[in-house]
């Protein structure tokens, strides 16, 4: 069996056992997996509009996932992978881009793609807010004891006031809005 297992084209893949890789692994792989489909339906939707809007929907979905790949490879390596390992699940589940871009695409060409920027922008303020309200609260706790509460909660929330109101005025501006 020794033998067999050292002439498998995918022996890198076997040096830890998926038995003893945390289950934080698989959720975090699944799930980036999905994130990115929706990236992809988003970039495929924004190309059907205007190929200024797929290029600028393509960098800051390029500008976000950097970070969140990286934060992903360390998930995985801590929760028991090998370098080998979570680098090809995490490819793996990049790769679910591709199928979302088609997808996008298609469905941008026969529907209305504000429909899937609605989607696609839902999940980005739940993923957002879902790991930005924990550590909140965290830092708030922290602050408490200290006797600083209410100065990091004016902080926190003149953050999220000043995101929201980006939002908006990028929103209501943004056909106005001419670069060069």
């Amino acid at each position: 069996q020794d033998l067999q297992a050292s002439q498998s084209a995918c022996y890198w893949l076997k040096e830890v056992r998926y038995s003893d890789i945390g289950t934080l692994a698989w959720m975090i792989t699944l799930s980036d997996g999905l994130h990115n489909f929706i990236d992809g339906l988003a970039i495929g939707a924004s190309f059907t509009v205007s190929v200024f809007q797929g290029i600028s929907t393509s960098v800051a979905i390029l500008c976000e996932e950097f970070p969140h790949e990286l934060g992903d490879f360390v998930i995985l390596l801590n929760a028991g992978m090998t370098i080998r390992q979570a680098l090809f699940f995490n490819f793996i589940s990049a790769c679910c881009c591709y199928v979302g871009l088609a997808f996008g695409i298609v469905a941008g060409s026969h529907f209305s793609a504000n429909w899937i920027f609605a989607l696609a922008g839902g999940m980005f303020l739940y993923i957002a807010l879902a790991d930005m309200f924990p550590e909140m609260n965290e830092v708030s706790r922290e602050d408490e004891q200290n006797g600083s509460a209410l100065i990091t909660f004016a902080i926190q929330n003149a953050g999220l006031l000043t995101g929201f109101t980006i939002m908006v005025l990028l929103t209501m501006y943004s056909g106005q809005i001419q670069i060069g």
